[in-house]
Parts: structure tokens; C-alpha cells; sequence
């Protein structure tokens, strides 16, 4: 099951440290939603483990993230995949950008996602929700951690 989705967020930060927390692990960690480990790999990239529960479903999943297209303070294309066990799997990737706007920054996002397993035979509307829910948890947690 594929799916996508997009939006933006203004934050009350410079474009530069808000660049620095979107590459630290600590800060991420903090943001994620379900987010039990997150350490960087000697590639550049990142090993997370986060538990995620979705309608009827929970699940622990492992992957790992990577960091491409790396153009700082502008932004990065990140990508991950992630193994559910009987949950199923998620793969995926969004390209993030930053812009400086009205004295703070516009982050803004576009996310595109596989899903297979059980996870996928939840139904289009279900999951949707769920990754919307837990995108704006993780931009608000990361507002909060942008901002002091």
C-alpha cells in the first residue's frame, strides 16, 4: 500500500539551528513518537527502534534512516525502512526544506511510503490517519525542542 502526504510548519527559530536539530540524534530521539532508540550509524545515517500502535495494531520496528541530498541549511532527503515483525514493514522517504520566513522558518515536507503486512490490510483511511497524527506530533515535539 502506498501513501503520501505533505505539509509545512513555521517555527520561531533561525534556519541554521533548526538545520542543527533536524541532525541531532538526541533531538530526534525526543520527536518521534514511540521512539525507544535512535543512534547515529558510521555511514551518516541512523539505527532507530520505535513501538507504534495503529487501530488494532502494535508493533516494535527496527530500521535504519538515511540522510541524502544534503544541501545545509536548506534541507535533505531522508529514508528509512523499518521491519514490523507479523505488524508487517514501512519504507519510505520525505524531502525536507527550510526557508526563512516571516522572521523564523518554514519547514516544509513531502513524504512518500510503502506499507505491507498486516499494517496495510488496516485500510487506506486508518493508516492515513495515523501517519498524519503522528507527523504533527512529531512537528509539534519538535517546535517545542526548536524553541526552548
Amino acid at each position: 500500500m502506498a501513501m503520501t502526504m505533505n505539509g509545512e510548519v513555521q517555527l520561531a527559530a533561525p534556519r541554521e539551528a533548526v538545520w542543527a536539530k533536524l541532525n541531532d540524534p538526541e533531538v530526534l530521539k525526543a520527536c518521534i513518537p514511540g521512539c525507544e532508540e535512535l543512534e547515529r550509524t558510521d555511514d551518516g545515517g541512523f539505527r532507530a527502534t520505535a513501538k507504534m500502535k495503529v487501530g488494532p495494531v502494535s508493533a516494535r520496528f527496527k530500521g535504519k534512516v538515511t540522510l541524502s541530498d544534503l544541501d545545509p541549511p536548506n534541507g535533505y532527503k531522508i529514508s528509512g525502512e523499518g521491519e514490523g515483525g507479523v505488524a508487517g514493514f514501512a519504507k519510505g522517504g520525505a524531502v525536507v526544506k527550510l526557508a526563512e520566513k516571516d522572521g523564523g522558518t518554514l519547514l516544509s515536507y513531502d513524504v512518500e511510503a510503502q506499507i505491507g503486512g498486516k499494517l496495510a490490510q488496516l485500510g487506506q483511511r486508518l493508516i492515513n490517519g495515523a501517519a498524519k497524527k503522528l507527523a504533527d506530533e512529531f512537528f509539534a515535539n519538535f517546535a517545542k525542542a526548536v524553541q526552548g
